[in-house]
């Protein structure tokens, strides 16, 4: 059967990679008593020295056992944003990646446009990457339409998504190995996934999660991270997304790990705002250690020298692709004259 995706072909199937071997090394357990080792050494000219007893006293480390942490009001502050979320109306609701993709598209094309919508999305507004994975979807998004599309084209398409040069140029690359290795499909591991140009584990996790339907980890992005630090959801303050994912699969029971990113984002769209949070409208005002603290000011706008601009404040669009908007091999005379003036403006 002759289709848009598959261009004189029957199905494609997709393939899944092996699981991670589980199997784990099993160390010896010290008996219960203190543990006596004989310690003989040789001295010079072969004379042996008097025996040594050494004694370790383990007797108490059997009874020594770690309590697991958790916040003291999870549940309570949960099941609050749960009940603010229930109309499902933040713009993640109607705009994130679950909603950007081709219904109708075979499955392997599916997935391969929730990954690319992930990767639009990244500092960026959702309604920004739904109107750029709109106008994808209508030129036609699969991987080999993305490498037969000129950069110009596409820069068109994508604009203006945050960093668009440089998620013009991730597209393409990933398309390049999407097509050659996995016949237009995305990897089915988040090994595999964030070996990809500008795709971090963030959006390793939530591709996973959306186009696998497997829970691999939390998906964090800015609101994730900003509410979990606010709300006293971490041991202790963390700095970035990664290590907010990292402290909150310390606790946070797996089977909530699918729901927490939805029900987070659409939180901070609405209520848990980064500057002027609603905290008097907040259902955990109360529970809260953040409620009612004053936001911190933002500090007067000063030009940033070259040297100091980053070309990708959120640390997701892979280290190794850093500077890749000053790449020389991208010539600014390809893009289109009013995207031009638009940018410099």
């Amino acid at each position: 059967m002759n289709s848009p995706y598959f261009p004189g072909s029957g199905t494609v199937s997709a393939r899944r990679g092996g699981q991670p071997d589980s199997t784990s090394r099993l160390l010896p357990i010290r008996g219960e008593g203190p543990v006596q080792t004989e310690v003989s050494a040789l001295a010079p000219h072969g004379c042996r020295r008097r025996r040594l007893k050494v004694e370790y006293d383990n007797t108490g480390a059997a009874a020594v056992k770690t309590e697991p942490w958790e916040p003291p009001h999870w549940k309570d502050q949960l099941a609050c944003i749960r009940k603010m979320r229930s109309r499902r109306d933040a713009p993640v609701d109607q705009m994130g990646a679950e909603k950007c993709f081709d219904t109708k598209a075979p499955a392997h094309v599916r997935r391969f446009q929730v990954l690319v919508s992930l990767m639009l999305s990244s500092q960026t507004r959702d309604q920004v990457t739904a109107a750029a994975m709109q106008k994808l979807r209508a030129h036609g998004c699969t991987a080999g339409n993305i490498l037969a599309t000129d950069d110009h084209t596409l820069g068109t398409l994508i604009y203006p998504v945050g960093f668009w040069r440089n998620k013009v140029k991730y597209l393409k690359k990933t398309s390049a190995i999407l097509q050659e290795q996995f016949g237009g499909d995305i990897p089915s591991d988040v090994e595999g996934l964030v070996r990809l140009p500008g795709v971090g584990p963030k959006m390793a996790h939530l591709a996973m999660d959306i186009a696998w339907n497997q829970v691999s980890g939390i998906g964090v992005d800015t609101h994730v991270h900003r509410i979990s630090n606010r709300l006293g959801w971490v041991r202790k303050p963390t700095k970035t997304p990664e290590d907010t994912r990292r402290a909150l699969e310390e606790w946070l029971p797996r089977d909530l790990w699918s729901q927490i990113n939805w029900l987070l984002v659409g939180f901070g769209q609405q209520m848990c705002l980064p500057v002027g949070p609603l905290c008097s409208m907040c259902l955990n005002q109360h529970s809260c250690p953040s409620a009612h603290k004053s936001s911190p000011a933002k500090k007067p706008h000063r030009p940033t020298p070259p040297s100091r601009i980053k070309t990708e404040p959120e640390n997701e669009a892979a280290a190794e692709h850093k500077g890749a908007e000053n790449d020389p091999g991208y010539r600014p005379g390809s893009l289109p004259q009013q995207i031009k003036e638009e940018d410099e403006t």
